[in-house]
């Protein structure tokens, strides 16, 4: 098996070198690439291996402005210490990532995967040691990181039992006098547990979006929003008529940014 290494560190890559043949002495190393440039003369003068070990941030730019001039038929092994690129890696050949810092462990359960779905799925290989559009779905769709769980519900003490109130239902939530509360549909206000910092990192961050220190507000009941005084917003929310909150200085140029998308 061939390998091309990407990776513009020589820390990483001596250490994928290490790791690659301690777990797979098969396994050659055909050349480091440490930049676009030379990447882009690399496969202009050799032919494709039959897999990639890329790092994301290189020398001279993103990887991915390699892979948008080289038509790269091989899987890909993404090794990086940015995990928003993940979603990015596997539009492309990505099958698998290792985030850095990573162990021996670690490097070898994700070979292990690979050359696991590459034999199961042996039939279905392109040309070059590579994979067709239909097999890359698949192992995208195995290796792929589950989505964060965000919370679906509160449960709300109600003298001697609990009421469920689902999130879709909230309309903002309030710090007030050492308590948060969430405001439903109705306008009623319900005790939660925790501390309004606590519930935001539960809460899906498109959907919940900061007016201020004291105050949340779900998007779906966002009606209007208005200039207001010292560069502030005026936000009304639907369908509690009564239910006009603002934002802070400080916070207005980021909830205009969460308002955008």
């Amino acid at each position: 098996m061939n390998v091309l290494v990407i990776e513009d560190e020589e820390l990483s890559s001596r250490q994928l070198v290490q790791y690659l043949t301690a777990h797979d002495p098969a396994a050659r190393v055909v050349q480091v690439v440490r930049s676009i440039a030379k990447g882009l003369a690399w496969f202009a003068a050799n032919p494709m291996p039959d897999l990639i070990f890329s790092d994301i941030e290189l020398l001279d730019g993103n990887v991915f402005a390699l892979y948008q001039q080289v038509p790269v038929t091989c899987p890909i092994i993404f090794v990086t210490a940015y995990d928003q690129f993940l979603l990015p890696a596997f539009r492309g050949n990505g099958i698998a990532y290792l985030l850095k810092p990573f162990t021996a462990e670690q490097f070898a359960q994700t070979l292990d995967k690979y050359h696991q779905l590459r034999r199961s799925l042996a039939p279905a290989a392109g040309p070059a040691g590579g994979l067709s559009a239909e097999v890359l779905a698949q192992l995208t769709q195995a290796m792929r990181p589950a989505l964060p769980a965000y919370k679906q519900r509160f449960s709300v003490r109600q003298r001697n039992s609990l009421y469920i109130l689902p999130v879709e239902d909230v309309v903002y939530l309030q710090a007030d006098e050492g308590l948060v509360f969430a405001i439903d549909r109705q306008g009623t206000r319900h005790p939660l547990t925790g501390t309004l910092t606590e519930l935001e990192r539960q809460l899906d961050p498109a959907q919940f979006g900061r007016l201020n220190r004291s105050e949340l507000v779900n998007i779906s009941f966002v009606e209007k929003v208005e200039p207001y005084f010292n560069n502030r917003l005026l936000v009304k929310l639907r369908p509690l008529p009564a239910a006009t909150l603002t934002t802070s200085t400080a916070q207005t140029p980021e909830f205009r940014r969460w308002l955008e998308g």
